[in-house]
């Protein structure tokens, strides 16, 4: 059972994430989560240097898709500048959203990773559904209130896997 918490990689930064190493594993699209994985929960637009990574995957041919448990106004605010494709309210650990995310792009879940910072949404969701995953460490210290509810129960599944030698982790807390 906490093997479905257990991502399948673990990076400091999304910007850790280049589409060299993607296309190398056979991955073609990306599934990323936006609050605290691609920038603090409480930024409204992209940063330059994330402007490049999304141009950078871009430019690679890998998809991307934004799948998001935050509400239609916050998502498409910082999605549609971007001109990338979003899933708002995805209900995320569910596996509709994720689903409906690679239909959208026509890949397979096997050509397809998700990225996130939260065990609880992210990886669950990307795991019980066949994904491979990638685990980040949040942007920022702060999170919304429900979020914060989630950490705690992260990071005591955190602290078994480092325990045990599965993974290795950064608390961002500590």
């Amino acid at each position: 059972m906490l093997e479905l918490f257990l991502p399948s990689q673990h990076v400091k930064s999304i910007f850790d994430i280049t589409p060299e190493t993607l296309q190398e594993k056979g991955v073609k699209g990306i599934i990323t989560d936006l609050d605290n994985t691609l920038v603090e929960w409480d930024r409204p637009s992209a940063t330059p240097k994330l402007i490049q990574w999304f141009e950078n995957m871009r430019a690679h041919g890998i998809l991307v898709t934004i799948v998001s448990n935050n509400n239609e106004n916050r998502v498409k605010s910082f999605s549609d500048p971007l001109k990338i494709p979003f899933i708002f309210q995805a209900r995320k650990p569910m596996g509709k959203a994720f689903r409906r995310a690679i239909k959208n792009m026509g890949l397979k879940r096997e050509e397809t990773v998700v990225i996130g910072d939260q065990l609880l949404t992210d990886v669950l969701g990307g795991n019980r559904n066949g994904f491979r995953t990638i685990l980040v460490v949040p942007v920022a210290r702060t999170d919304g209130l429900i979020t914060k509810f989630n950490r705690r129960i992260e990071r005591r599944i955190l602290a078994f896997f480092k325990r045990k030698g599965m993974l290795e982790w950064e608390d961002p807390n500590e």
